[in-house]
C-alpha cells in the first residue's frame, strides 16, 4: 500500500498563506494542520476534541476551522491543530467537503458520486 501526498494552500481569517503538503489519510476523520502551519497563519483553538490513534491510544488537541486550496477545489474545513511533529493530514471530511474521493487501489483522488434525496 503506497502513501499518497498533496500540495494545497491554507489560510485563516488573515490575509496569511502557507504552503502545505498533505498525507491523504482515508482513515483520518478531520485533517490535520502542523504547528508551524496553523501559527503561521494565525488559527486560534476553537474547542478541544478527543481522538483516537492508530494504535488505539487517546489524545486531546484543539480544532479550528481554514480554508484550503487544492488544484480539484477550494472550502472551507474543519482542522486538527496539531503539535510537536504530526504531520499535515488531509481526512475524510475535508475530502467529502470538496466532493473528492480517494481510490485506495491507484491512491488517486476522483470525483465523488454525489447522491441528493
Amino acid at each position: 500500500m503506497g502513501l499518497t501526498y498533496i500540495e494545497g494552500q491554507v489560510r485563516g481569517l488573515s490575509d496569511k498563506q502557507e504552503n502545505v503538503k498533505f498525507l491523504i489519510d482515508s482513515g483520518a476523520t478531520y485533517s490535520l494542520l502542523p504547528k508551524a502551519a496553523w501559527e503561521a497563519i494565525g488559527l486560534q483553538p476553537k474547542r478541544e476534541l478527543t481522538f483516537t490513534l492508530a494504535d488505539g491510544t487517546t489524545v486531546k488537541r484543539s480544532v479550528s476551522e481554514a480554508f484550503v486550496c487544492f488544484p480539484q477545489g477550494e472550502a472551507h474545513t474543519p482542522v486538527i491543530l496539531g503539535e510537536g511533529d504530526d504531520e499535515a493530514l488531509l481526512g475524510v471530511v475535508t475530502l467529502e467537503i470538496l466532493g473528492l474521493v480517494l481510490n485506495p487501489f491507484d491512491r488517486t483522488l476522483h470525483p465523488m458520486r454525489m447522491l441528493l434525496g
